[in-house]
């Protein structure tokens, strides 16, 4: 990249470059630009998938056929509070769903490889813990991480045990649906990839795909739980782009399985890590229960 930036510069002949993360921002005489290293032609390759489906929320190219950077239009973010924010791109990405769905037929292969990958992961999850626990109630005088962990551990098997159940029911209410819902989901989803200005834009389309649309609120999800309320925005997707019972069903299995909680480290640190993981469980339960009512077939 840095060989490309210095032709950028003989190009642009820049006034000032602005490191940011993993971008970086060109001022010159001729405009503003945002160069991002290029792995693949990915973005490109979405770009014109997107216009097809007449859906060009997206920064521009300014430079074509570069070989390891992309070369986006610069677009100013209007500071707006994050929740605002977040039911703003909740709008945009619901859209994006909307305009590239269709219906992929599919086998019970492709609902037994979902049911099996969930099972591992919930199987050693759940090892994981068990060991954590044993290991744990032999000590005598815990450590305050080691006490908090301890005193809340009946909430992560709670969840384990509602993810195990709900993914036999799950699979034993979708395995004989001969079609199944797609569509081009960014893969990405967080605020910060969200810009507004004389109209909204999402950035950061690397790692984009056709996929189930869930896996977009899942992402955002688990990246932004601790930022915002969830039900309103879920609220917001679902009267935009209803999801079938069997996608909610397994967009809410997948979010209720507990995240590993590492014990190594600073003791601070730990402790923080700990409330953190605790509260990702409590947020996510208090969630599926709003969003889902008394005796629902997804329960």
């Amino acid at each position: 990249m840095n060989d490309a930036l210095e032709l950028l510069k003989r190009e642009f002949k820049p006034y000032r470059l602005t490191k940011k993360k993993s971008i970086t921002i060109i001022d010159s005489t001729s405009g503003t630009f945002v160069v991002k290293e290029k792995k693949d032609n990915k973005v490109a390759e979405a770009y014109e998938y997107l216009k097809s489906r007449n859906f060009d929320y997206f920064p521009k190219l300014a430079l074509e056929d570069r070989e390891d950077i992309n070369v986006f239009e610069y677009i100013e973010d209007i500071p707006m509070p994050k929740e605002q924010k977040a039911i703003d791109m909740i709008d945009l990405v619901s859209l994006l769903h909307s305009k590239t769905t269709y219906f992929k037929e599919v086998t019970l292969d492709k609902y037994q490889e979902i049911y099996e990958n969930l099972k591992d992961n919930i199987i050693y999850t759940k090892n994981y813990y068990d060991f954590l626990y044993e290991k744990l109630i032999e000590e005598v005088y815990p450590s305050p991480s080691h006490y908090l962990l301890m005193r809340n551990i009946y909430k992560i098997f709670e969840a384990l045990d509602y993810c195990t159940n709900e993914l036999d029911n799950w699979f034993d209410n979708t395995k004989n649906e001969l079609k199944t819902r797609v569509a081009f989901i960014h893969n990405n989803l967080e605020t910060d990839h969200f810009i507004k200005n004389t109209r909204e834009y999402l950035i950061s389309w690397e790692h984009s795909k056709i996929d189930s649309p869930i896996l977009d609120l899942i992402n955002f999800y688990q990246k932004e739980y601790m930022n915002l309320n969830f039900e309103p925005i879920l609220d917001r997707y679902l009267r935009s782009y209803p999801l079938s019972s069997h996608e909610k069903h397994l967009f809410f299995i997948v979010i209720s399985i507990p995240p590993l909680i590492n014990l190594e480290g600073i003791e601070i640190n730990v402790t923080k890590e700990i409330r953190k993981k605790l509260d990702y469980m409590f947020k996510t339960e208090n969630l599926v229960k709003s969003m889902l009512p008394p005796n629902s077939e997804d329960k």
